[in-house]
């Protein structure tokens, strides 16, 4: 098993790296600071402005917790972020590391 992260410091702790080396987990190499490589960065962007533009947002968590929005994200939706890998990754290199516009 291979696992992802963004290389936070709680993620690259002692403990976590003898617990994931303990379970035989691999971590895929990864830039630090890099949130413009991870898809899922952008489905949370997605989650949070479909949430924001309720007609009545939620107040509380728990309203929060019954908010539809994440499955009402389509498969179609999810599935425009894989292709758009390569072009983030290139923008990464091109930047030498520093913000693109992703």
């Amino acid at each position: 098993m291979t696992l992802q992260h963004d290389n936070a410091t709680s993620h690259t702790a002692r403990s976590v790296r003898d617990f994931l080396q303990d379970r035989n987990v691999s971590v895929l190499p990864w830039p630090a600071k890099s949130p413009d490589l991870n898809p899922i960065e952008h489905v949370w962007d997605l989650l949070d402005r479909r949430v924001r533009a309720r007609a009545i947002p939620p107040r509380n968590v728990r309203e929060l917790g019954r908010v539809e929005e994440w499955v009402n994200i389509s498969q179609q939706e999810l599935a425009n972020l894989v292709p758009s890998m390569l072009r983030r990754c290139t923008a990464v290199l091109n930047a030498a590391g520093v913000h693109t516009r992703y």
